[in-house]
């Protein structure tokens, strides 16, 4: 198994920065691990800086129904084959950022959500080959706009608004994906509790399967579905997404005319 390696992502000097985590403290880096880096020698405290979703991807591929029990919880049938729908990059933010409550919608829900980040390019691979196109792993929430995916019967409209992709807080390396415990909190309360294991279509044949229809770039993320217990948020809720070996991921939800431009 590869080393484990904590990246970050944060504001410094003025611009965001690559980092590597340890021990509190932040290392930044001369490039990125996509495509190199050095050390700068550079050294900031993690609690005195502001972190950034952890990478920019140019798409976000998103699986729906991938754990058992989800599916069972939905009274759906397992997939045969991994069902495939898009987030924008312009729905990315990153840990304790705000999510959006936008006029229109009526209901607004949380998908704790497991994610891949890619390293390199990846192109047709095969399920064998998928870890050597995988940089490591982060959390995402998969924030939804229920009421208007049922209505509109297809999910780019629900899942795409603004703020609707938090990503975060790090990029950790060196991982098993298989088999890890993911919780949702909402303000302090558990309401989605399993554990990876429960995947449906495991993470290297999710890299597979994908590649062979799009190819995916460095910094791309694939989420790979979300367990049962999804439910609704309100204005003024704290959603607290926690994955064994990354950490959490915690954002509010605010309404439209709270939300700062920029």
């Amino acid at each position: 198994m590869a080393e484990k390696i904590v990246f970050v992502r944060f504001w410094g000097e003025g611009k965001p920065l690559y980092g590597r985590l340890e021990e509190g403290k932040i290392i930044a880096l001369e490039g990125d691990p996509f495509h190199g880096y050095l050390e700068s020698g550079r050294i900031y405290n993690l609690q005195e800086v502001k972190l950034l979703a952890p990478c920019r991807p140019s798409k976000a591929v998103c699986v729906g129904l991938n754990y058992r029990n989800h599916a069972l919880e939905m009274k759906q049938p397992f997939p045969e084959e991994p069902v495939l729908f898009l987030k924008p990059s312009t729905s990315v933010i990153g840990p304790g950022e705000d999510i959006i409550y936008w006029p229109g919608i009526r209901r607004l829900d949380y998908e704790a959500e497991l994610a891949v980040v890619i390293g390199k390019y990846c192109h047709r691979v095969r399920e064998e080959e998928a870890g050597e196109y995988i940089l490591g792993y982060t959390i995402a929430n998969d924030v939804t706009a229920r009421d208007l995916q049922k209505k509109d019967g297809q999910w780019t409209r629900a899942k795409s608004f603004d703020t609707f992709l938090p990503l975060g807080p790090y990029i950790v390396t060196g991982i098993e994906p298989g088999d890890l415990l993911i919780q949702a909190r909402l303000n302090g309360e558990l309401k989605q509790d399993s554990r990876t294991s429960q995947l449906i279509f495991p993470v290297p044949y999710l890299v597979s399967f994908i590649s062979q229809v799009m190819s995916l770039l460095p910094g791309d993320v694939i989420l790979t579905g979300t367990p049962e217990g999804v439910g609704p948020m309100q204005v003024g809720d704290s959603i607290e997404i926690y994955i064994e070996e990354i950490g959490s991921l915690v954002n509010r939800v605010v309404a439209s005319s709270e939300a700062s431009c920029g």
